[in-house]
Formats: C-alpha cells, structure tokens, sequence
C-alpha cells in the first residue's frame, strides 16, 4: 500500500481508501465485516461513510453502514487502526427522515455528529464532511451550475465556527466537503482564513475516466490552496470493469438494480469505456486497472474511494495501486477525452 498526508493535518492515510455506501443494502453485516478485515490486511487505514448510507437512500437503511462499522469496531477493537470519515447530509436530496432541519446549522451539526458516534461507536471521527452543498448547485448529473431559485443565505463563516465548537470539544478531528463548487470551496478556504476557523483538508467529489470535471476549476484550487481529493465513483458504478462490454446483462449490478443513476449508463459513456477498454488490452491491462490506476496517477488525488460487493472485486482494485501510468497511455487517454469528454456528469 502507498500513503500519505490528508492535506493540513498530521493524519497519514492510505492512497485507497474504503467506500461503505454498500454496507446494509448489497452487503451483509458478515460481508461488510469480511471486506473490513481484508482492507484492513491490505494496509488500507481510511474508510469512508456517511449517515446517509448505505445507498440509495432509504428510510429503513438510514444510518446502516454507520452501525455496521460501529459494530466491526466493537468486535475487532482496531478504532485506533483506522481514520474514519464520515458526513452530514444537507438539504436537496429529499432526505426529511433524517432529521426535522436538514440545515447546516450548530444544532443540527452537533445532533448528527452525535447520532454518528453512537452508531459508529466511537469518541471522535477524524475527518467530518459536509456531504453536499445547502445551496442548489452541483446536482448530480450536471455538468454545470444552472442558476435555480433557493432560499439560503450565506452561512459560511457561522458554519465553520459551528464545525469548529466541535473541534474544540475533541468530537470531530478536521474538516471536508462533498459534491462541492469551486466557489463554495474557495468561500470556506476564504472565510476560514479571515476569521482564523478551521481549514478544509478534502474535498469529496466523484473523478473517473467518464467524469473529470473535477479538473475544470477544482483541481487548480486543490493545488493552490492545498485540499485534498477524495475521488469517489472511480469505477462509473462499475461501468469501467469492462464487464456490460461482455454482452452479459448483469442483473445484480448497481447500475441495473439502481437506473436512477443512469447517468453513467449513457451510450456515450458506454462508447467511451469501449475506447479506454482497447487503450488498456494494448498495454496489458484490465479496464479496472486502467481506470484506477488513471486517478491514483493524479497529484491532486489524496485517496482513491473504492466500493466492491465481493472479496474478488476488493482484491483487484486494491491491487492497481501497484501499477504505474506511462507518457504512452496517458496520452492515448487524453485522445479519447477530447474524443468524448466527461459524458457521465
């Protein structure tokens, strides 16, 4: 495994870290905790979840992955083996059974942040992030900002001084952000800077073959401003394992049991994935490891967030960080992307 520094902080982590939004709807409890012990053998050391979790949302799984985590903590005793992520969810989404007031707000912070302990069973969480904006931007599947009518009002600064409270009180560690703007970041790097409040180490948002927006904006200001990217979706929702390129129907994969997230099964995206599926049987490797591999090569890439049903799949996305992108093949992939940009937004 390779590691390194969460920007501004102290805190090394591994270069892949492990999604669990899968943990209580595709994944068992046993599942889960299997896929946690093998990370865990691999030198993985940063798991990511969110109340929220798993997905899609549900009422009735609401806060699941959490509790599974908890309980693999509870029986295994490896809290101090890991840096544990996890989020609050905001307004946008339809998610009123979470709580009454899906604000970001010192109440509802402190609530969530509370209910994530218990469930994860544990004194402190290392880094806390807010899962997406209260504002409308930055919908999934858009490529842009489209001006909508909302009622927020800019509570940047009241927000890190609420995320703050709760640095002092030793209940979070640092700070990140998810499905977030360059404006919006560039406001809490901001307003954390003029009023001395707590600095934003990540920044959470989906990069893969099929979607690297993140590079129209975000990137320079992850590297002028030292935030770090944890690239989540890498595999398109397994659209990049290669494996709808085979002629099968995969029944049990997420994007047939979930269509509502077609945005990665468009034929554009289904067009681009056989184009990066040749670049990689070129230079003898799987589509997987192209894919992966492609954003652990990114400098402005903290950690890799990968998600897998089975020991197999986690096996061999762990194992690409192994490998090494030549000139040759990054050029042979920037062809295809100025062939067919981003057409999973």
């Amino acid at each position: 495994m390779k590691y390194t520094t969460l920007p501004n902080t102290d805190i090394k982590v591994s270069k892949i870290c492990l999604g669990t939004m899968t943990f209580g709807q595709q994944n068992s409890e046993s599942e889960a905790h299997s896929q946690l012990d093998f990370a865990i053998e691999r030198g993985i050391n940063f798991i990511d979840t969110a109340e929220m979790y798993s997905t899609p949302a549900r009422a009735e799984t609401y806060g699941v992955s959490e509790e599974i985590i908890g309980n693999w903590f509870l029986k295994t005793r490896k809290r101090e083996e890991v840096v544990l992520a996890t989020k609050i969810g905001g307004p946008n989404r339809g998610l009123e059974y979470m709580r009454d007031d899906l604000q970001f707000n010192s109440k509802t912070l402190a609530l969530s942040v509370e209910k994530s302990l218990k469930r994860l069973k544990t004194d402190y969480i290392d880094l806390y992030q807010l899962h997406w904006p209260e504002r409308k931007s930055n919908m999934f599947g858009q490529r842009g900002f489209k001006i909508q009518h909302d009622e927020w009002e800019d509570n940047f600064q009241k927000v890190l001084e609420d995320l703050h409270d709760l640095i002092q009180q030793g209940k979070i560690k640092n700070i990140g952000v998810s499905n977030e703007t360059p404006w919006g970041l560039m406001r809490f790097l901001e307003e954390g800077r003029k009023h001395d409040l707590p600095k934003v180490a990540t920044i959470q948002n989906p990069y893969s073959l099929l979607n690297r927006t993140f590079e129209v904006g975000l990137s320079e200001v992850c590297h002028r401003e030292n935030v770090g990217l944890l690239a989540y979706s890498p595999m398109a929702f397994g659209v990049l394992s290669g494996k709808f390129l085979t002629g099968e129907s995969h029944p049990n994969a997420r994007i047939n049991l979930f269509p509502q997230f077609s945005r990665y099964n468009s034929p554009n995206a289904r067009e681009a994935s056989k184009k990066y599926s040749e670049i990689a049987k070129k230079f003898g490797l799987t589509l997987t490891e192209l894919s992966l591999a492609f954003i652990e090569h990114q400098s402005f890439v903290s950690s890799t967030i990968i998600g897998a049903t089975n020991l197999k799949q986690l096996e061999e996305n762990i194992n690409t960080i192994e490998i090494t992108m030549t000139e040759e093949v990054l050029h042979e992939i920037e062809n295809i992307q100025n062939l067919i940009p981003n057409p999973a937004p």
